[in-house]
């Protein structure tokens, strides 16, 4: 076959697939233009996802009409003033995207500058059909209709409306994040969906995109290094979700995914953080424009440092920086009831020979030792220094019967409970220090499989239904799984666009946190929902209930509960590690405590 010269309409789809992948792709390329024109205000309209319909309204500096028709063409731009294409300094080029698109829909162009007239031109799958005067104020304003309609090929491949939707309101939130200083609206079907107000400081604006707590739990990062700057705001420890979609990487103002950003938060939070939890972040990098390519992917969503490894450290450096200037807030400390459990306990005067074993070998509290110098002889409670202080005391309970003996249990027996967290246990070979969350939220996911298996989860309903608030996608996804999640005893129902109703929980969970297991659930299904198999989902939704519906650090347990759930976990498979692979109790063998203690 001979080599022959594509005609241009050709040469415009295929360029078309390149950078408009799906109605997000269309909309990303528009809302980049209006900002580069200088735009205060962007309002978007989107219809059926905007597979139907895509309308973007700005007030920027606006197009005549000879400039229009230039826009509409190939390799025509306003965004490179000389041929030195590394250093371009804006979000996208406009002579690629609008010829792209106009390729593959219906394109209408409104435009105005200040002090002109306001002129119309439209291209249908790219051929003009209509070009004209135009009534609107200064600024600009492109439809975008019927996306793909006359690329069969193309329009099947693209994802349900509910998910099309989605994908465009993730794509004008990273750039509203990247933009304070401009205000943004979303209409879907004509439903307000969105609406920020320009001049927001940076972190109220990430915190009204992503998530309201972020507001109460950041920190400020700020770093500057051989000539990079590091700004943003990033979620306290405390404050953190069950997948890493809220982490945001900006460079020179350009969203873009980075596997960079990645590894660097996982450093920056290494000790702080369990391994399923993810923290809330907006990063933005002002680099120079010869240090980062950002023309390595079509559509300007990945870049290529010269220097990874400064960017990977500024990244986390900032972060820890950050994090240790806010000092106890950075990491998850006792509550007031926690640290309570290691301040002594009053205790009734008892004679010296009717006080309980236990309590006297684990050290006098100040109440103990006033008791104990009322019976005692005076010349030894004299002789106490007066500086010294009473010893910590633990939580423990006088012994009401003979203490059972550990030789016939592998976890041993239960002796006291430290920290109201770790369950202290005395077996035949040593000393049993147990989690009790996570040895608990073992039991429950293990009971809840059995319960599947059998005749279902019991479900128990709620006095009052409780309202929980996610956004619009989070809310859908839940919604198409109401069917499943009634089988594990949670029964959801739609309350509005934005909000979920709770009728029942598993009553197996107790009084498990609805709130935070519901958004847990919307967030495992983001992550994983399309990439796992029937049984590794029902595994999942059924991991992230047992853990809202497990015993919580904090929480006294009488002797008789710490010895139930010792022996239950010696007869539950897989009881050695929690759902999350962290393990469930430790061991000290004798040998190793007489090592502490210098004996051998």
């Amino acid at each position: 076959m001979s080599i022959r010269r594509l005609p241009e309409h050709l040469v415009n789809r295929i360029a078309a697939g390149e950078v408009v992948e799906r109605p997000a792709s269309a909309l990303k390329e528009i809302v980049e233009n209006a900002l580069d024109a200088g735009a205060t205000r962007v309002a978007v309209r989107l219809s059926n996802g905007g597979l139907d319909r895509i309308e973007v309204s700005d007030d920027g500096c606006g197009m005549d009409s000879g400039e229009m028709a230039l826009a509409l063409e190939r390799h025509a731009t306003s965004k490179l003033p000389d041929d030195a294409i590394e250093n371009v300094a804006t979000l996208g080029f406009r002579g690629e995207a609008l010829p792209s698109i106009a390729s593959v829909a219906r394109l209408s162009i409104d435009s105005r500058p200040r002090g002109a007239d306001g002129w119309n031109r439209t291209v249908d799958n790219g051929q003009l059909v209509a070009e004209g005067p135009a009534a609107l104020p200064p600024g600009t304003r492109i439809i975008v209709e019927q996306l793909f309609a006359k690329v069969p090929a193309r329009r099947k491949f693209l994802r349900s409306p509910k998910a099309e939707y989605a994908a465009c309101l993730d794509c004008i939130r990273r750039l509203a994040m990247a933009h304070p200083a401009v205000a943004f609206s979303v209409e879907h079907d004509g439903r307000r969906v969105l609406g920020v107000q320009a001049g927001d400081a940076r972190e109220e604006r990430v915190a009204a995109l992503t998530d309201r707590q972020l507001a109460d739990n950041h920190v400020i990062v700020s770093l500057e290094r051989e000539g990079v700057r590091l700004s943003g705001v990033a979620s306290l420890p405390t404050c953190n979700r069950g997948v890493g979609d809220h982490q945001y990487l900006f460079v020179n103002g350009r969203p873009v995914k980075d596997r960079l950003l990645i590894g660097a938060l996982r450093g920056a939070y290494a000790d702080m953080l369990a391994r399923d939890r993810h923290p809330v972040v907006a990063l933005f990098l002002d680099v120079p424009a010869q240090e980062v390519d950002v023309n390595v992917h079509p559509a300007k969503t990945e870049v290529r440092f010269r220097d990874p490894a400064l960017i990977r450290g500024m990244i986390v450096s900032g972060l820890r920086r950050a994090l240790d200037a806010e000092g106890f807030r950075a990491v998850q400390h006792a509550d007031a009831a926690g640290l309570a459990a290691w301040r002594p306990e009053p205790v009734s005067p008892t004679p010296i020979g009717a006080m309980p074993i236990f309590e006297a070998a684990s050290g006098l509290g100040s109440a103990a030792s006033a008791s104990y110098s009322q019976f005692a002889p005076s010349s030894l409670a004299d002789r106490r220094p007066a500086f010294q202080a009473p010893p910590p005391q633990a939580r423990a309970e006088p012994a009401a019967a003979p203490a059972p003996e550990g030789t016939s249990f592998p976890l041993g027996v239960a002796r006291g409970q430290v920290a109201r967290t770790y369950i202290v246990a005395e077996a035949e070979d040593g000393l049993v220090i147990v989690d009790q969350h996570a040895a608990h939220e073992r039991l429950t996911l293990e009971r809840m499989r059995r319960a599947i298996e059998g005749q279902g989860v019991a479900s128990q309903a709620l006095l009052l239904p409780e309202v929980v608030e996610l956004d619009e996608p989070a809310c859908d996804r839940l919604e198409a799984r109401t069917g499943e999640l009634r089988e594990f005893g949670l029964e959801l129902e739609r309350f509005g666009p934005s909000a979920m109703l709770v009728r029942a929980v598993p009553a197996m969970l107790g009084q498990s946190d609805v709130q935070g297991l519901v958004i847990d659930l919307a967030d495992d299904l983001a992550a994983y929902d399309s990439a796992l198999s029937l049984k590794e989902k029902i595994d999942l939704v059924a991991a992230t209930m047992a853990c809202h519906g497990s015993v919580r650090a904090g929480r006294v347990l009488s002797v008789a509960e710490m010895n139930a759930l010792l022996r239950e976990m010696e007869v539950t498979p897989r009881s050695g590690q929690c759902n999350h692979g962290r393990p469930t109790w430790v061991k000290l063998g004798h040998g190793d405590i007489e090592k502490l203690f210098g004996r051998k």
